[in-house]
């Protein structure tokens, strides 16, 4: 589904990404691991166009949109939740959702779409009126997802979904993860620093070091000794 290929990228002069390889499967969630600082957000802002790549290759659905502009490459099946989750704080929920659709140009169906989203997070529902700055920050993240969601994404990136949010809400958005892998109409690419959530969720994973992949395989192979090795702190 999405294939990264000997990325680099630089930012003011410091190479940030060296030759970052790994590939997406279809249907499948894809964990992308490592300490901070070592390139993980910058090569999700990369795969998005919001970071320009020095060479290398992304590749969606066979597709090279390396050198598209990011709207061209959320139109082609990129749905991206960013650290920080960058909702519109003074437009309503409903508002910040209407966006998610218009971003597509697919406002037809827009009551069913909405139920869709309102089956995974009924919390939003309950808020629509309500302005997004004015949301907790799990509900915000909630709120993210699913304006990315009505996208209708190829592959839902999320950069850090549980940072710095409620236990009961981590729950619920895993839930949702797992819902949507079930239902095989997306693969999920995931930058997590919570172990366990992605030990839980993820199909496979790659870990990341001084701007490069040092592992990577199916989750089974996600062994102590990995985590100990380029994980553990």
């Amino acid at each position: 589904m999405l294939k990264v290929s000997s990325l680099n990228v630089s930012i003011g002069g410091s190479q940030i990404l060296r030759g970052v390889n790994f590939e997406v499967p279809e249907r499948s969630v894809f964990c992308l691991m490592g300490r901070n600082g070592v390139g993980k957000t910058t090569t999700l802002k990369s795969i998005v166009g919001l970071q320009s790549a020095d060479s290398g290759h992304i590749m969606l659905q066979g597709e090279e949109i390396t050198r598209q502009r990011p709207e061209n490459r959320a139109r082609t099946g990129l749905g991206y939740v960013p650290q920080g989750r960058d909702i519109f704080p003074h437009l309503t929920v409903e508002e910040n959702l209407d966006i998610g659709l218009r971003a597509q140009g697919k406002t037809k169906g827009r009551s069913q779409k909405f139920e869709r989203i309102f089956s995974l997070f009924p919390i939003l529902k309950d808020f629509l009126p309500r302005k997004g700055g004015m949301l907790s920050g799990g509900q915000q993240q909630q709120l993210a997802i699913a304006r990315a969601l009505l996208t209708q994404p190829k592959v839902l990136i999320l950069d850090e979904p549980t940072e710095g949010i409620q236990p009961n809400i981590i729950d619920q958005i895993g839930e949702t993860i797992r819902m949507l892998r079930t239902e095989g109409q997306m693969s999920i690419l995931l930058v997590e620093q919570y172990l366990d959530f992605c030990k839980e969720l993820a199909d496979c994973f790659a870990i990341m070091d001084r701007g490069a992949v040092v592992a990577a395989g199916t989750i089974d192979a996600l062994t102590d000794e990995v985590v100990r090795e380029h994980l553990t702190v």
